[in-house]
């Protein structure tokens, strides 16, 4: 049946707002004034809806993020909202483990720490801290970032990561006293892949819906999500298949654009030549662009940077992988018609990808490529023009300015920073910035994501950094929606509420456009529909599951 929406404040594109809009079979079919579409469905069998003047905008795209990882870190241990001091961090996992004790063989795992928040000491966890919990389960605690983690002697044992391990390329096995202290950088956490207990199918299935209700909530409605890093050892097929499977039995209550993570060129070669190219699948679920790390997190230091950090001198960091491979990866994928996207937070690592898609473009040259930057935060103004020039996306996360923003002078010195988050100076150059979260670095909420696009100011009030980088509230709406659409190539059908769109959509409680910027962050979400059908509703939760999505 079509359904008719009226009374409302409907976001089309333009500043000035609609009232109405129709959607029949998931696809929009009119907007106007509440006279137009009425009028044009007046004696017609539709369900009126009445929006009693809420605001409704088109359903956000979170354009990078980890769904399959958030719906795991939703069965682990939370530690985000336990990271104000280590001590009671501590005392929080010794409960969580009394209350969810793990299974004969399994470990204890958890996510969310920040050193920078504890307020008890000035330094990482290590394997003490976890053995004061239990010497007997392996305990594995991942850092808010993702890019470090800490684990018990038990894990070290299991792992046999012993003094004389020696650090991988890409990573670093944490060191004390010339023995390990249980912190393992980026690839170094590889070293634990073959003993981390595995889920099967089934469990894949369960974090994946667990992780799309969630999104739900925060009117999240499509995720370009990088998933086959999560659990190396799952074969990417395996991931593909519990996808394809929950879109079949109308689970899947997310369109999916998978940002699929190689980091070997013949594992990316079998993925290509079984026909996982960009574009390929549903509009469910896609294949997207080739992803990779190029270095790790700020505030971890394990972001490459082009100088010394400022507060850590003895490092710059570290990329994940050489140059020549690096190279390697992007010129096969972009010869193959494949899309790019890396991870570059540091300016030395942002330098090897914009030389990776220049010289994999010169090889083989290609128009409409939208090879991508993920996150582009450590910046230089040369480096910025050679991505405008390059005709590159960038994958932005506001939301990362809330933590930020206390810590990236004291990082990178202030001349670095003063060209660093500069998306809004892209942006006006004419490159497409959409946004998302990262998720489970951050929650995927928008609203949270956008006040800091248009503040650049913390929650708490810190800042506002480069405030010249502001995005207007029109600018942060549209990269959560029609940016984040024209990064999958998917612009002509989905990220505007407009005649010939699927009906994706969100309804907030307030409009965006009309409450303080520092008040956008507590607009509720009212609800959420995908393709036209209701997946959330603030009074009833989350929907049941639906089918026949367009």
């Amino acid at each position: 049946m079509s359904r008719v929406y009226y009374n409302g404040q409907v976001y089309t594109g333009a500043s000035e707002l609609s009232q109405a809009f129709a959607e029949e079979e998931g696809v929009i079919t009119a907007v106007g004034s509440d006279e137009e579409v009425l009028g044009r469905y007046a004696g017609v069998a539709a369900e009126r809806v009445d929006l009693e003047g809420r605001f409704v905008c088109p359903g956000f795209n979170d354009s990078h993020m980890h769904l399959l990882n958030f719906g795991q870190a939703l069965n682990m241990a939370q530690l985000a909202e336990h990271t104000g001091s280590l001590g009671g961090m501590m005392a929080y996992l010794r409960d969580y483990a009394a209350e969810h004790p793990p299974r004969e063989g399994g470990w204890l795992l958890g996510r969310g720490w920040n050193q920078d928040y504890f307020t008890d000491v000035h330094r990482m966890p290590n394997r003490a801290d976890l053995d004061a919990v239990s010497a007997d389960v392996p305990i594995m605690l991942t850092r808010a970032c993702g890019h470090c983690c800490v684990v018990n002697s038990k894990v070290l044992e299991i792992a046999g990561i012993t003094a004389d391990t020696p650090s991988p390329d890409g990573g670093t096995v944490g060191m004390e006293n010339g023995e390990p202290d249980g912190c393992l950088y980026d690839n170094a956490i590889d070293l634990l892949t073959p003993f981390v207990p595995l889920p099967d199918k089934e469990e894949l299935k369960n974090m994946i819906r667990l992780a799309c209700r969630a999104l739900n909530t925060f009117g999240v409605t499509s995720s370009q999500t990088d998933d086959y890093c999560v659990f190396r050892a799952i074969p990417f097929e395996t991931v593909n298949a519990a996808y394809r499977e929950l879109e079949e039995s109308g689970e899947l209550t997310v369109r999916v654009y998978e940002q699929a993570n190689f980091t070997e060129l013949p594992e990316l070669k079998r993925f290509v030549e079984a026909g996982n190219v960009t574009g390929a699948g549903s509009r469910l679920f896609k294949i997207g662009p080739l992803k990779m790390l190029g270095d790790g997190a700020l505030g971890s230091h394990t972001a490459h940077l082009s100088r010394p950090y400022a507060d850590a001198p003895d490092t710059c960091g570290f990329s994940l992988f050489t140059p020549e491979h690096m190279k390697e990866m992007v010129s096969y994928a972009n010869a193959q018609g494949m899309q790019v996207a890396i991870h570059a937070i540091g300016d030395a690592c942002l330098d090897e990808v914009l030389d990776a898609v220049e010289s994999a473009l010169r090889e083989h040259p290609r128009i409409d490529h939208r090879h991508g930057v993920v996150h582009c935060q450590i910046s230089r103004a040369d480096q910025l023009e050679r991505i405008r020039a390059l005709l590159m996306h960038v994958y932005a996360q506001s939301i990362f300015l809330d933590y930020d923003n206390h810590i990236v002078e004291n990082r990178v010195g202030p001349e670095l920073a003063s060209t660093s988050y500069c998306w809004k100076t892209l942006m006006d150059s004419g490159v497409s910035v959409s946004n998302g979260s990262d998720c489970p670095v951050e929650l995927p909420d928008v609203m949270r994501g956008m006040e800091c696009a248009v503040t650049r100011t913390s929650m708490d009030g810190t800042g506002p950094y480069l405030p010249q980088e502001a995005f207007s509230v029109q600018e942060a709406l549209d990269s959560f929606t029609i940016r984040g659409a024209e990064s999958s190539f998917e612009e002509s059908w989905k990220g505007r509420i407009a005649p010939g769109f699927v009906a994706d959509f969100v309804v907030l409680d307030q409009s965006p456009f009309e409450v303080s910027p520092r008040e956008i962050h507590s607009i509720p979400v009212h609800a959420c529909y995908l393709g036209g059908s209701c997946v959330y509703s603030a009074g009833a939760g989350t929907a049941e599951q639906h089918s026949g999505v367009v």
